[in-house]
């Protein structure tokens, strides 16, 4: 249980839920925000006697990494020497930004918010599937560029009516795009290290990735980015993929070996590919801008206010039944077995 001396840390933006903080830390916790201009004076700062001294939890996202970079050993090692600090509440499903390894052998706990991104992430990978297959984004270039369609070549589009979309990676997301193009229907073909207990039944498990993409019309990834999942797929896969077939990723950039899907998009062996992520974003491959069908996104996946709003809660409350509790939900999975 905490006191109500307490400080919690809100590092990186907090937009649409201040009024909620307040809340849910009412006689809690004072709320500090991090106004850090760099790696070095925040480092400072939770000395002590420093302006973030006697913060007990952290709520964490990904624009602090402007300032102060990614919650690496150096960061990691900081709040642990505090004392005080015990958990990192993360606004987002993918973590990547924070060494959850090192935290767990510091004794620091990490919460993410999977749940809360469902929604946002899977009606943009649907965007995304829909728009490749019937070459939608490619048309809305044509006509702002004044040629009305001329460019375009009809045999190159496909409905998505009884197309195959194999999901690598069956959570949260992945399962909400499942219901979402079961409407058209598409047949819906999946992949996880574990067959998933909440698959419906016109669901079907393929038991290899191979398998996987050898099925697949269009492959839509929803892994999150570990060493284990950096270039998951990869050359083999791709090429494992039918000829004309479609790669959709709102996963993570680094998921994909690029160069090699960049190679199946210039031999004709990929028909278009469909991303809102990439290796090095900001960055943008200008290679992949030379293929107009194409539909590439600025990794927008969960820009909306009702996601971010959700998500802002979602990580607030973990910080505040850690607070409250002893114990917030969400924990990372790799957590779980390493606390």
């Amino acid at each position: 249980m905490s006191s109500p001396q307490s400080r919690v840390l809100i590092c990186g933006n907090l937009v649409w839920a201040h009024e909620d903080a307040k809340q849910l830390f009412d006689g809690l916790a004072d709320i500090v925000i991090m106004d850090s201009p760099d790696r070095a004076e925040f480092l400072a700062g939770l000395k002590p006697g420093g302006k973030y001294d006697g913060i007990v939890g952290v709520y964490r996202h990904n624009t602090s990494a402007d300032r102060i970079g990614v919650f690496d050993k150096e960061i990691v090692d900081a709040l642990a020497e505090t004392g005080t600090i015990k958990w990192i509440a993360h606004n987002g499903a993918g973590y990547d930004q924070i060494d959850v390894f090192r935290c767990a052998e510091k004794g620091i706990s990490v919460s993410n918010t999977p749940g809360a991104v469902d929604d946002a992430t899977a009606t943009t990978a649907l965007y995304l599937v829909i728009s490749c297959l019937r070459n939608y984004a490619w048309a809305e270039q044509s006509l702002r560029q004044g040629t009305f369609k001329t460019v375009l070549d009809s045999g190159r589009a496909r409905d998505v009516t009884g197309r195959t979309l194999g999901i690598l990676g069956l959570g949260g997301i992945g399962l909400r795009l499942a219901h979402l193009v079961h409407a058209f229907p598409m047949r819906v073909v999946y992949y996880s290290r574990n067959k998933s207990a909440d698959a419906p039944e016109w669901c079907e498990y393929v038991d290899s990735l191979e398998g996987l993409c050898q099925e697949s019309d269009v492959l839509s990834l929803h892994v999150p980015l570990r060493d284990e999942t950096v270039h998951l797929v990869g050359e083999k896969q791709i090429r494992a993929m039918k000829k004309g077939s479609i790669i959709v990723n709102t996963a993570r950039g680094k998921v994909v070996d690029e160069e090699a899907m960049i190679r199946a998009l210039e031999d004709g062996h990929l028909s278009s590919v469909g991303l809102d992520v990439y290796p090095n974003e900001p960055f943008v491959n200008p290679r992949l801008l030379e293929f107009p069908q194409n539909v590439l996104l600025p990794h927008m996946g969960t820009e909306n206010q009702d996601s971010q709003r959700g998500m802002e809660v979602r990580a607030l409350t973990n910080l505040r039944d850690f607070l409250r509790d002893g114990q917030g939900k969400d924990l990372v999975p790799e957590m779980r077995s390493k606390l």
